[in-house]
């Protein structure tokens, strides 16, 4: 098993409902177990024309799918919640991020990970400190507390929206706060 923490994110048709959806079907994949969710968290829009505002959340899944098996499940379930890719980093039902597996680097032409913007992403950043430990030494070989420690929290708002599923697979839970 593989350990790969997921970003989503949401700015469009009900963003809640959207990222449970979301949580809800992985939370249903055989070869996966969710192991932890971080608490959502409320960021202005990172892209063009206005939009409104997205709910992000991280969650680390411990999965026996390779990297390309698992961005291909999760661009399907993109899709199947109406995801569009017309205007890069335009509003969107969601997006699902693989932002990193293990300590790896990976980089093929579809896929690179660490996520090649994570280190300026608060939305990705703090939720990931939700879930991970300060100290964890991320594949760029700082760790997680150094990077927050260079991205501003700004206007990132910690909700209390829930995105952990009724039917929950796992025996544990871990969510403190980063900030």
């Amino acid at each position: 098993m593989s350990t790969a923490y997921i970003a989503l994110g949401s700015n469009l048709d009900n963003p809640t409902h959207q990222l449970q959806q979301a949580v809800s079907a992985m939370n249903d994949w055989p070869d996966s177990t969710i192991e932890a969710i971080s608490p959502v968290y409320r960021s202005k829009a990172v892209g063009p024309g206005v939009q409104g505002d997205y709910l992000n959340a991280v969650l680390s899944l411990s999965t026996t799918l390779n990297p390309a098996e698992l961005l291909k499940r999760l661009q399907t379930q993109e899709n199947l919640q109406g995801r569009v890719r017309t205007v890069r980093w335009g509003a969107r039902t969601l997006d699902l991020d693989i932002v990193l597996w293990g300590a790896q680097r990976i980089s093929t032409d579809t896929l690179t990970i660490p996520h090649p913007a994570m280190a300026e992403r608060n939305f990705v950043l703090y939720p990931l400190a939700n879930i991970a430990a300060p100290l964890t030494v991320l594949p760029c070989g700082n760790n997680l507390a150094t990077l927050l420690a260079r991205c501003p929290r700004g206007d990132l708002i910690q909700t209390e929206i829930s995105l952990m599923p009724a039917s929950h697979k796992p025996s544990s839970e871990t969510c403190t706060d980063a900030g």
